[in-house]
């Protein structure tokens, strides 16, 4: 489904990724590990089209992302969210999908000062799949409350709906569980697991291991922006390079 190819990105003196080439898998859970600094999320810039890559190639669906700016990227059908989880806290949370459903609307400054039928038609169309987005990650309860009343994890699913609401079929997830307690990520992992058996492919930066391990089918391992292992989650937990660099032996044992 998405094909990386000998990309590396540069910052001056600094390469953030260097060399990496991998595979996200169609229908399946795929994840991305390393330490802090390992250029995890740098590789996602890459992939979203925030970032161009200084070398090597991304190719989505057999198209060629190179030179595509993010929300070209977002239209090809890549989504993503970020480790901090930013919404429009004095919105309501609905008012917050709405937007993301904009990016497959037509609608410009015309329609909206004459109201034409095809904003008022597009803008119907946002609202469903607002609403669809938000019954799909369990908070149809919450659609009419202002986005900063809400509660951590609740911000983290409504990332995943405004992912959703983009009408994806790859979303690359930033560290999805950050800052939620032990029940709640188990919550999330099966959210995931759900986006999956709806045709949604998954890539996820994450460093709670219990979770990856348990999620994912498929893992690379990033060090100092280095791919140094790529396996399941198996293979990954008994490589040496892996443990020296983040499992560590504890958790190898384990």
């Amino acid at each position: 489904m998405l094909e990386i190819l000998n990309v590396s990105k540069r910052f001056g003196g600094l390469t953030a990724v260097h060399d990496v080439s991998t595979t996200v898998e169609r229908g399946k859970v795929n994840a991305i590990i390393g330490p802090n600094g390992a250029g995890k999320t740098t590789f996602f810039n890459l992939v979203s089209g925030t970032l161009p890559p200084s070398s090597g190639s991304i190719v989505f669906e057999g198209r060629d992302l190179a030179g595509l700016r993010a929300d070209q990227v977002a239209q090809l059908g890549i989504s993503r969210t970020f480790q901090a989880t930013t919404l429009f806290d004095m919105a309501t949370v609905l008012d917050n999908l709405i937007v993301g459903h904009r990016l497959r609307t037509k609608s410009g400054l015309v329609d909206v000062l004459f109201n034409s039928r095809r904003l008022r038609e597009e803008e119907r169309a946002c609202r469903e799949k607002a609403r669809a987005a938000l019954d799909f990650v369990g908070l149809s309860h919450v659609a009419n409350r202002l986005a900063g009343d809400i509660s951590q994890e609740e911000r983290k699913r409504v990332a995943f709906a405004l992912a959703l609401s983009t009408d994806p079929t790859l979303v690359l997830l930033d560290e999805p569980a950050g800052g939620v307690n032990p029940e709640e990520t188990a919550g999330l992992a099966d959210l995931i697991r759900k986006f999956v058996r709806h045709g949604i492919t998954v890539c996820l930066i994450e460093h709670k291991m219990d979770m990856i391990m348990s999620l994912a089918d498929k893992i690379m391992v990033l060090n100092y922006g280095e791919k140094i292992a790529e396996g399941t989650p198996a293979e990954i937990r008994s490589n040496p390079a892996v443990i020296d660099a983040y499992l560590g032996s504890e958790h190898a044992g384990a």
